[in-house]
Parts: C-alpha cells; structure tokens; sequence
C-alpha cells in the first residue's frame, strides 16, 4: 500500500526540494490539468508531487495541474515580486483592467485567487485593494489551474497562484543580503532559522526596501515574518506563524492612454489618413460644432495609431500630485496541526486569521476625445474634444474622476483534511474527507471629486453639483490642480460593510488500478452566505442611495465535483483527462437587496487534456495541455423585459452568459546537469466575452488576454578564470501577443496593446559563505506595454541593473 504523510509545513520545512509537497493546501483546487514545476533536482519533484490533489498520487498519475516555481529560479531571475514570476507560467498573464493596483492576475483569461501554504492571502473575486505580494518569504510558487472550490471553499474560476513560505529548520542558516539598482532602488534583508532546543525551531524572515521606481511609480516596504514549530511527539507537529507588512505603492491608473479617436465615424478611414474635410460636425448642429481651422488643427494632431494603440507620452505621465499611494498594512496569524493517527490515517488542519487595511488616491479617467459618431451624434459634448473661450485643446482630458478609497478587511479561515488509505481486492485506495470554514468581513468608503463635465440634478431638474476639478488641457505637459484631494468638495459615494462567509464539506476517492490507470473523483458541498449593510452616501451623488439602509443577507449553495482518470502506458508517458466544476461567490464587494433580484453564486466548469513526458532519468519533464475553461451562469439583463410593463414569466435579467478560454499549454523544465537548466512554458488561448448577448461586445475577446505568450530562461554553470566556484550565466526572452483594450462604449473597439519581446541577463557567483549577482533586465532597452489597462497602456521598464549580495553565516 502507498504510505505517505500529508503534512504541508512539516514537508515543506525539509529542504527546498519537498516544497512543492507543501502544496497540499491549495493544490486541489486546481481541479483538471497539469504539473510542471522548476527544480534543482527534478528527479525528487517527479516521484513526489502528488498533492495537487491532496493525494499520495506521483505527478505522472495524477490527473490535475500545477506549474511550480523554486527558489532557484525565483533568485536566478532576481525577482522581487509576485509580478516578476508570470514569465515562468504558462497561461497566466495580468489582467486587463486593474488600474495598476496590487497583483491582479488572471489564469486561463479567468480570475485568480491568492494564497500562503493554501490560506487565502487578499483579493480576487472583484477586490479592488489588492495587496502586491513580495518574494522575501517565498519558497516556491505553484498555480494550479481550474475551478478552486471543490475541497476548498470559496475560490475563483482560473485556480489558485499558492505561495509557499519559508519554514523552521532545526538546521541552523542565517543570511544576509543587500540589494541596489536604478532609481534609488535598494533594500536589506535577513534570513535566520536553528533548532532552539530538539522539539523547537524557529525562522525569522525581514526585509526593509525602497525604490523612487521607473516613472516615479516607487514602492517603501518593511516586512517581518517570524514563526515556531514544535515537534509534539514523531507523529505530531505544531507550527505558529506571523507576519506583519507595511508598504507604500505609488498607483498609476492610466499609463499612457489611447486617444478616442473612432474610424467608424469617418467611413472607416484610419487616423493616419483622415483629413480635416473628413472631421465633419454633426449635421444637426447637436455636437460640438468646430471651425474649419479647429478641424484642420485637431486632423494636424492625429498619429496613425490614435484609436489603436496607446499614446506615447515619454517620460511624462498621468499620476497626478493628488494621487496618493496605495498604503497597506497587513497581519496574519496561522496555526498549523499536523497528526499521523496510525501509519494509513492523517489529519492536518490550518486556523488563520488575516487583517488588511488600505487607502490610497487614484484616478480613474483622463479620457482625450478627438473624433466619435456616438449613437448618431458626432462629438456630443462632453465626449468631445475640448474647446473653451474659442480655443481647441485636441490634448486636453475629459471626464476626470479621483477616487480616495479607505478599506479595511479581516477574515478567518479553517481547513482540516482527513486521509485514510486503505487496500481493498488488491487495489490500492485512498479515501479523505475534508471540511472548511471561511469569514471575511470588509468596511468599504470611497470619496470622489471630479473635472468639470461632472454634473448632478435633483428631480426637479435642479444642479446639485458641479465637478470642480481643473480640466488636463494637454496630456503630454499637464496642468495639475493646486491643492489637495479634499480641496476639491468631494461626495462620498460608496460607504458600507460586506460580509462574505462559506462552509464545505468534500470526499474525495483515489484509486490505483491495474495497466497503469489511476482514477480520481471527488465531490463536494459549499455554502456561501453574504450581507450587506450601507450608511449612506452624499445625496449630492446619488440621491437614490443616499439614505442608510438596513443588513440584508442572502444564501446560495450547490454541490462540485472532479472527475479525472489517469493512463501510463510506460513509466515516461501518461496521459490523462479531467471534468470538474467549481462554485464561488460572484464578488467580494458586491451589493446585496435581500431578495429573489441578488444574485446566483458564480459557476465555472473546466476540461483538460494533457500529455506528460520524462526523460534524462527523470531529469526532464515536460507536458502538453488541451483546455476549455469557463465561468458560467453569469447575470445580463433581459431584452425580452419591459420595465414599464413587466410580464409574468418574463425576469429582468438571466443567468446563461459566460466567459469562455480554450487553448493548449505547453511547459518544459529540465536540470539536465551540473551545467544546464532549461525552463520553457508557452500557451495559446482564445479568452472570450460571452457574458450579454445584446452587447455589441458580445463573443469579443476579453481585454488585456494575449492570444500567445512564450517565455524561455537558459542557466549555464561553467567553471571559468580559474575560480574557486562555477560561474553561472542566465538568459531569458519573454514574448507576450497584442491585448486588447477595446470599449465600444467608448468609442475604440479595436483599441489593443502592441505585442512585445524583451530579453533578460543574468550573472552570479557563489563561493563560500559569499554570493554576489548581477541581473540586467530589458538588455536591449525595447519600448514596450507590460500591462493593458482600461483605455491604455502600463509603460514596461526601461534597462535596468540590479546588484545583489549575500553572506551566509
């Protein structure tokens, strides 16, 4: 019979080659697809990466998916953050709209959910005060893509980005390490574990950074992780866990823009090729009505790409003085119970409470209107270029909004995973149930100012307000308003509490059969219930809402399911399938009315067909990936519906839209030798909005999911110039496909981010207790988007040097 204990912390605190065994936390919520993952030895990781699933399964009999990321590569990279690592993993990319706040990433084009050792770490399900999350306290990453609900609770549909946190070793290691780069980058950090007496050992992990950063985009961030583990008896483990973090990230909403200019409008003549005879006013004298010199001036100031792709601003960008960081201060505590019962029966279980407040100011629109028939009116102001007192400002930005947001989030969460394996007629078996509880609780403020197209009436008709921030006359040098954000009469428009809490319960059968088929299926049974509380906005934003109203509540549950099966032809060679739905909350933040009008909890489904091959005496490994993810039953409003005059049987919205990702993956790492390490990973995806039918959008591809992104990093360890030690080479390329941005509703449907290639180095020496490396990112200094925003483009780093070093005690 397999024996195995699962214990997350105490095989994760063995070496860095079990941390990919830390995994079991979240690794089941990647319920259909594949694991690669990156390490020194790649033999250990093969033979013993079954806890995707919760499992004693080895990886090449394990019908589920995990990409993993070591501590080798995360340093060979010299990454620093969460943001740094998508390169390393296949089918996850940034999000299209995230305001350049927090992480933000999305698997498979569908949302991601974030932990530490399985333990809900911030964000997803439509959180908008993300924390970013830093590598000072990572072992190694995994993601695991597919529906996360299925054994662990709430989750969200594209699967689980898991980061494994360095743990206690009765071994003693201290470090040491100093860090500088461009724009005033440094930072200094320590890494201290040993046994205090033979039950106790504890790991203290801290770490002081600051950068100005590439366009004044800067981060300050201290950070201290400390915990103990106790050894209760050989078959009985405790682990406490804390971690405070504190930091300041500088927030750009906007990047560069793209100018709203619409072909459409003008025959479907590109910018590069309208004149200014083409740039009509609007025949019923209902636009802006421009003079023929103001026309030849706003056609003088198109580049071919306006309406395409983002503006150019330089050096120059959209943050405004009045921006403020995005300050964060997070704690968590986590007790962590491992217990081997009997050498067939385990139990592990993890109780973690987390608390996160944020504030910052951003904005959330600069949008530069040049040109646009909308829904028959040319230029209907005020999406329209500017013109005051006779002069045309064709740079100038309209329909400004700032908005300060305070948020505060606490939750608790308790897992507890009970495995039994057993043999029944000569087939190996195992059977484990599991049970989980999880609370959050978010008090949620926002405040709003805005420019001067702002404008609110009562019933009556009557102005109530009017924006009275200062128009951008000029994108490319602007004019910022004096001040400060509360200068400027701002409304209180969100202000409430929401709380989200779910249970479930799971049973899960694994089964090793005969001719190399192994077989998986598992069920499980979640329930999420979610109130709302609101204390009232200022009337002057909305009347409707201004008034508090009463806690309403609302309940949803359902039932998901796995079902994967396994065939190895050879011990090199298996092949697998996967089914597997999820179930989860639809948003974090949402509202709720208490009534039959809320919402159904979100569904996802996923299908996965996967290929794995090792080869090198299990020194290579590498897997092909067919995939359908979507999340389904999504809420649009009924054409059919008439609110003046309802009809029986006829709702105001249904519940069939989806968002739908198909595509392969492809994923090969190797350590071939003392020399050569290879990893390479690649997915080709199709993303699709197919939420409302009635939209014109509807079937568009989702925004700011490249089709193709492909990425390569190469290690060369050679001894050279006679040194004590190997010096070790690193190359990388990263290539990710154009991203659209496009807005009907804004007027450029075919707004995208340009495709990129940008090439990486990397040089480092380790002798002794000494380690000193060099990383050149962006070798060839290309101009490029590394992110597609809402109506533009995140401008990616320039070259840059980093310089790191380390001493070991």
């Amino acid at each position: 019979m397999k024996q195995f204990r699962y214990s997350v912390l105490a095989v994760a605190c063995a070496s860095a080659l079990a941390a990919p065994v830390a995994m079991a936390q979240e690794a089941a919520t990647a319920e259909g697809t594949e694991t690669i993952t990156v390490y020194g030895r790649q033999n250990q990781v093969v033979m013993n990466s079954g806890l995707a699933t919760k499992s004693d399964m080895s990886l090449m009999e394990t019908p589920a998916a995990v990409v993993v990321v070591d501590q080798e590569l995360i340093q060979a990279q010299g990454a620093d953050n969460l943001q740094d690592l998508v390169r390393n993993i296949s089918g996850v990319t940034q999000a299209g709209n995230n305001y350049g706040i927090g992480d933000n990433l999305v698997i498979r084009g569908l949302g991601a959910n974030y932990t530490y050792d399985g333990m809900y770490g911030g964000a997803g399900l439509g959180n908008t005060f993300n924390p970013t999350r830093s590598m000072t306290n990572v072992e190694s990453i995994e993601v695991l893509k597919g529906p996360a609900t299925g054994l662990y609770g709430m989750g969200s549909a594209g699967g689980v980005i898991n980061l494994i946190e360095k743990k206690p070793e009765f071994e003693s290691g201290h470090e040491v390490t100093v860090e500088a780069g461009q724009w005033d980058t440094y930072s200094l950090a320590l890494d201290s574990t040993a046994g205090i007496t033979d039950n106790l050992a504890y790991r203290v992990v801290a770490k002081t950074a600051r950068s100005d950063g590439y366009r004044g985009v800067g981060t300050d961030r201290d950070e201290i992780y400390s915990s103990l583990k106790y050894l209760i008896s050989d078959n009985q483990d405790l682990m406490l866990s804390v971690a405070y973090i504190k930091d300041a990230i500088a927030v750009d909403s906007i990047g560069h823009p793209i100018r709203i200019y619409n072909a459409e409008s003008v025959g479907g003549k590109g910018a590069g090729e309208v004149s200014w005879e083409d740039l009509i006013n609007d025949p019923d004298g209902t636009g802006l009505q421009l003079t023929d010199e103001q026309r030849q001036q706003l056609a003088d100031s198109l580049a071919a790409t306006d309406g395409l792709e983002p503006f150019n601003l330089g050096d120059a960008d959209l943050i405004s003085p009045m921006a403020k960081d995005n300050e964060g201060e997070e704690i968590r505590f986590k007790l962590t119970h491992n217990i081997d019962f009997t050498p067939n029966l385990f139990l592990n279980q993890q109780l973690q409470y987390r608390n996160y407040d944020s504030g910052f100011a951003r904005q959330t629109g600069a949008y530069n209107y040049v040109y646009w028939d909308r829904r028959g009116t040319i230029n209907a102001d005020p999406r329209a270029p500017l013109v005051e007192d006779g002069v045309l400002y064709p740079y100038a930005a309209r329909r400004q909004e700032y908005r300060k947001v305070e948020a505060d989030e606490s939750s608790w969460q308790y897992f507890a995973d009970l495995r039994y394996d057993f043999e029944l007629g000569g087939i190996d078996n195992e059977l484990l149930v599991n049970a989980n509880y999880e609370d959050r609780d978010i008090r949620f403020k926002q405040y709003s100012i805005y420019d001067a197209d702002k404008k609110n009436y009562d019933k009556e008709g009557n102005l109530i307000y009017q924006g009275s921030l200062p128009y951008i006359y000029d994108i490319r040098n602007p004019n910022w308003g004096s001040g400060s954000f509360e200068d400027y009469d701002p409304l209180l428009t969100a202000n409430y509490n929401k709380t989200v809490s779910a249970w479930g319960v799971g049973l899960q059968h694994v089964a090793y059969l005969e001719y190399g088929f192994t077989t998986r299926i598992g069920v499980a049974f979640n329930e999420i219930k979610q109130s709302y509380e609101h204390f009232g906005v200022d009337p002057r934003y909305s009347a409707s809402r201004a008034a508090a109203t009463a806690e309403k509540d609302t309940t949803d549950n359902g039932v998901t399911y796995n079902l994967g099966i396994t065939y190895m032809p050879t011990d090199n060679l298996s092949l697998f399938l996967n089914h597997s739905k999820g179930r989860t909350a639809y948003s974090i933040l949402g509202s709720i009315a208490g009534d039959e009008s809320d919402r159904q909890d979100s569904e996802s489904i996923s299908n996965d067909f996967g290929i794995r091959l090792k080869a090198f005496d299990d020194q290579m490994l590498a897997s092909l990936v067919v995939f359908e993810s979507a999340r389904t039953n999504l809420e649009y409003t009924n054409p059919l519906y008439d609110e003046d005059n309802p009809q029986p049987g006829v709702p105001d919205t249904l519940y069939d839209g989806e968002e739908e990702t198909k595509g392969v993956e492809l994923d090969l790492n190797a350590h071939l030798n003392e020399q050569w390490m290879i990893n390479l990973n690649g997915v080709y995806q199709d993303a699709r909005d197919k939420k409302d039918p009635n939209r014109d959008s509807f079937d568009t591809p989702q925004k700011g999911i490249p089709k193709i992104t492909g990425s390569a990093w190469v290690t060369y360890a050679a001894q050279w110039l006679d040194l004590a030690s190997p010096l070790k080479l690193s190359l990388g390329a990263t290539y990710v496909d154009e991203r659209s941005t496009h807005s009907s509703s804004f007027g450029i449907p075919d707004g995208h981010v340009p495709a990129y290639t940008v090439v990486d180095t990397a040089l480092s020496y380790d002798a002794q207790d000494w380690k000193l490396q060099v990383n050149v990112n962006n070798l060839f200094n290309e101009a490029y988007y590394s992110k597609a925003m809402f109506l533009g483009g995140m401008p990616g780093e320039e070259r840059n040097v980093t310089v790191s070093l380390s001493y070991r005690l």
